[in-house]
Parts: C-alpha cells; sequence; structure tokens
C-alpha cells in the first residue's frame, strides 16, 4: 500500500487510526497531544490512557478513537532529541513508528496518519525527523500493506535536505521553460510551417508499438524483479497494479507511468519510451516533470524522496 504526504489537521483524518505523539506518561500536553485529547474527549480519552502508563520511549499503546473520525489512537513516545546521542535517538524513533505500525497491523487497519514525531517540542530537525520517518515506514511497507499518511499542519512543519532542495532548485532554474516562451510559441502562425505528410490510417494504427502493459511487463522481466518488488518501490497499491497486470490495453495516469519507471530505475530515455506508451511526455515547461526529471538524471529512484521534495513544491506526489 502507498505512503503519501499531506497538509492537514490530523484530528480530521479519516483513517482507521492515527497516531498520537505522546508523552511517556501518557498524560495530555500541547501540540498535536493537546488537538488529539481535545478532539477525541479530554475526560474519556484520559482515563483510557491512564491503566496503560507508563511507556518507554520508542514504545506504542493504543486506545478507541472516541469522539475522533478514526476508530482508534494509537500512543507512541518519540524521543528528546540529544545531539550526543544520536545513534540511540535515531533507533527509538524508528522504533516509535515500526511499534506504531505493528499495532495498527495487528488490530486490523488498512490506513494510519502519523504526524512527524519529536519534530515539534522534543527539538528532534525537522530534516532529520523527515528522514527517519520515511525510513522507517518505507522498510516496514516492504512486508506489510496498510495504507500511510504523513500528515503535516504547515509549511513550517515540514524540512526537507537542504542540500537536496538547493540541487533541484538549480535544476529548474536550468532547465524550466519560462511560461512566455511556450505563450509566443502557442501563438506561432502554423500557416507558416510545412503541413506534415499524412499517412493513412490503416498504416499508423498497424504500426503502433507495443501496449503501455505488455511493455511494463517485459520490463520488469529484464529487470528480473517482482511485482510486489515494482508496486511497492513505486508506491502504489496491489489493487492498481493487478489492474494494470490483467487489464488489456490498460492505460494508466502519468503520475502512476512516471512511478513505475522510477521503481524500475529506467534512464530518462527509457522513461520517455514507457511514457509514450500511455500517451505521455515529460516538459520543461512543467515543473513537476522538471523536478522528477532531476531524480532520474542523477541516478536517485526514491519514490518516498522524490515525493517529499514534490510536496515542497506543491506538486502531486507519485503513486497512491
Amino acid at each position: 500500500m502507498p505512503m503519501t504526504i499531506v497538509r492537514q489537521d490530523i484530528t480530521k483524518m479519516k483513517t482507521c487510526a492515527i497516531v498520537n505523539a505522546a508523552n511517556p506518561q501518557l498524560k495530555m500536553g500541547g501540540g498535536v497531544c493537546g488537538a488529539i485529547f481535545r478532539a477525541a474527549g479530554a475526560a474519556q480519552l484520559q482515563a483510557a490512557c491512564d491503566p496503560l502508563a507508563p511507556i518507554q520511549t520508542g514504545e506504542a499503546v493504543i486506545t478507541p478513537g472516541f469522539d475522533l473520525p478514526a476508530k482508534f489512537i494509537i500512543h507512541t513516545a518519540g524521543p528528546i532529541y540529544d545531539k550526543k546521542q544520536a545513534d540511540l535517538n535515531e533507533k527509538r524513533l524508528r522504533a516509535a513508528y515500526t511499534h506504531s505500525l505493528t499495532l495498527a497491523v495487528e488490530n486490523n487497519c488498512d490506513s494510519i496518519a502519523f504526524p512527524l514525531i519529536s519534530s515539534g517540542i522534543y527539538g528532534y530537525p525537522k530534516d532529520e525527523a523527515l528522514r527517519v520517518a520515511t525510513s522507517a515506514i518505507q522498510d516496514f511497507l516492504l512486508d506489510h500493506d496498510i495504507e500511510v499518511t504523513l500528515v503535516v499542519f504547515d509549511k513550517a512543519s515540514f524540512s526537507v535536505s537542504r542540500k537536496l532542495l538547493g540541487a533541484v532548485e538549480s535544476y529548474i532554474d536550468a532547465h524550466l521553460i519560462d511560461r512566455e516562451v511556450i505563450r509566443r510559441l502557442e501563438a506561432f502562425d502554423m500557416d507558416q510551417m510545412a503541413a506534415p505528410i499524412m499517412a493513412p490510417l490503416d498504416d499508423l494504427v498497424g504500426n503502433l508499438d507495443e501496449p503501455f502493459s505488455e511493455m511494463l511487463l517485459r520490463l520488469i522481466d529484464l529487470k528480473g524483479m517482482t511485482d510486489v518488488e515494482v508496486y511497492k518501490r513505486a508506491n502504489l497499491n496491489r489493487k492498481l497494479f493487478s489492474k494494470i497486470r490483467t487489464g488489456k490495453g490498460y492505460m494508466p495516469s502519468k503520475r502512476t507511468a512516471i512511478a513505475l519507471a522510477v521503481a524500475l530505475q529506467l534512464s530518462l530515455s527509457e522513461t520517455e519510451n514507457l511514457l509514450g506508451r500511455a500517451g505521455f511526455a515529460l516538459s520543461h515547461a512543467v515543473k513537476f516533470d522538471v523536478i522528477v526529471e532531476y531524480f532520474i538524471v542523477n541516478g536517485q529512484y526514491d519514490v518516498f524522496e522524490i515525493n517529499e521534495v514534490l510536496f515542497s513544491y506543491d506538486q502531486p506526489l507519485l503513486g497512491g
């Protein structure tokens, strides 16, 4: 199942479970914790938490969601950031995500929403907190099917590596075509151009290349990959991939086609070829396309990392 990032109030998420970045005593606190308690009904949630407290850093427990749209609240205690204990911090933060996800699966949840744990008053640098979160979630999703949403309240709550963003920004500056240039090209007098020689329709139809789905399955075999590897690396769910495999003449969305190209670690020319089978192409007039092209050109095929950058630029995400 896919992972996505949204800008939303976590108390309004309609996932099966939401995660509370709790304190070890499971008492109502401030920030996300306080908001969850208030929305769920502070008195009844506190009464459910008290018998479960205290918990250790990295552990997780589960309670009903009470007045929330979510059926369950999973409470986990993230670490307080200490630069001198960076390795221990990361181990405990990963455990908070892994234990929360495990509890969700054990309670038959098909979806879960996380805040960025420990990135608030606990002082974990947001870019590091994001790196640990996506790494832990990605590792868990390799062996489990559950839809995961990372919820951030606003842009200030979310931070991608400045080095990566700087590199992407430079690539955008160098490759994104100015909209005014596009407007002038579109306004160009087409009568000045020689009319193309049109081939008979029967000839065109007879020379069509292999369909998208057939080319995709051939590439999977050539790469020596399994279906599961591909759809998980593409951030797609199993149901959609099954539709691609069994649906004769299936045509994906552009984002799905690109996600599959990323999963297969295709070169830029190979990606263009695959996209062409679905009637798409990458354009230097579209920021989304330029960002994706940056990662492909540089051989960086982590769909979660790509989505973090796309989210930072208010672009749609891959997969899902």
